[in-house]
């Protein structure tokens, strides 16, 4: 046994769970608002709760950093406040809302952000309201980080950042569209930060209830079109074109528990998989990959974030030229072209 003789207590494991306990009572957060904020699974959070040190270290301080417990610098983990801050300022937008209103996405939502890695320009908030609509990648109907123009939806600049939620209709949008996929919160720091929340589409439609599947070639094409738009806004943010940038990104989906995988949204696909019940409510996806190949070699970035979610469901075995394929459509469509459900 080493013999302590710095100023630093061993750690006290069993207080410190109750403490990260205790604070998240005080602040009104359920464990799996928690378990949201922190990035983890619900799993993770319960065997947390239970004083278990079988969770790896970078889980338990992503737990303990949502309560205050983390003593950093100001400027470490930047990206996990940011994303701590969106997500909690989307809490605040909803909470006045139903518990089943389409905008909360009772059944489950899916959550992306990203921070670009490299020698990027300062760029002025209004200057970058701009860059953000050149960085839109259009290759579907509701691309992410769409800014409207409409009154009620525009984005707005709040804290430091640009803001942007598609609400409940209140005059000035279609009701036809207030549904989890049409409910977007995202938001965007000049730093080259991006954070988006929206719901499922499957869970919008008349055919099926909701919470029942998730569709094979969905996940390809939303995580793929965020990747294609941190490509997009890195070459619009690097300081010259000999900058290399490196896109962190991150994906997290809930609300998997009651779905099976189910090729659905484009019949014509090649990507067709049909899978099991989900074995878990969540799962969180991560990728680091340079921002100036991201296009030529997307099904290959996607290949190892798309088996990590479909192991969830029983499939294995994904192979690359499936996902190239569906890749390829992605990259060749254009917006109002298509007719699939995409």
């Amino acid at each position: 046994m080493f013999e302590n003789t710095g100023n630093i207590a061993p750690l006290a494991w069993p207080r410190l769970v109750e403490e990260t306990l205790r604070r998240r009572k005080a602040e009104g957060l359920t464990q799996k608002d928690h378990a949201a904020l922190a990035g983890v699974s619900i799993p993770t959070m319960a065997a947390f709760g239970r004083g278990e040190t079988t969770i790896t270290l970078a889980k338990a301080l992503d737990i303990l950093r949502v309560v205050g417990l983390v003593d950093e610098p100001a400027e470490g983990n930047t990206q996990e406040r940011f994303v701590l801050d969106a997500f909690e300022r989307w809490r605040s937008l909803v909470a006045p809302l139903p518990d089943d209103a389409p905008a909360r996405f009772p059944d489950g939502w899916y959550r992306m952000d990203y921070w670009l890695e490299g020698d990027l320009k300062p760029v002025e908030l209004g200057a970058f309201e701009n860059i953000l609509r050149n960085a839109v990648v259009r290759k579907t109907g509701c691309p992410p980080f769409w800014l409207p123009d409409r009154d009620g939806i525009r984005p707005l600049e709040v804290d430091g950042v640009i803001e942007c939620w598609l609400g409940p209709p209140d005059g000035t949008r279609e009701r036809m569209f207030y549904n989890p996929a049409h409910c977007d919160f995202w938001r965007a720091a000049p730093a080259g930060r991006m954070f988006l929340i929206r719901g499922y589409q499957e869970d919008g439609e008349e055919t099926f209830p909701p919470r029942t599947i998730m569709d094979t070639t969905l996940p390809l094409w939303r995580m793929g079109e965020v990747l294609l738009h941190a490509q997009s806004l890195a070459s619009l943010l690097r300081r010259d074109d000999t900058t290399p940038i490196t896109v962190h990104f991150r994906a997290m989906f809930t609300g998997l528990s009651g779905r099976v995988l189910r090729s659905w949204a484009n019949p014509l696909s090649n990507l067709l998989v049909e899978g099991y019940p989900a074995k878990s409510d969540e799962v969180v996806l991560e990728a680091t990959i340079p921002a100036d190949n991201i296009e030529e070699r997307l099904g290959e970035h996607l290949l190892p974030l798309l088996t990590s979610l479909y192991e969830r469901f029983g499939v294995a075995g994904l192979s690359i030229s499936r996902v190239n394929a569906e890749a390829h459509r992605l990259l060749t469509s254009k917006m109002g072209v298509r007719q699939s459900r995409h």
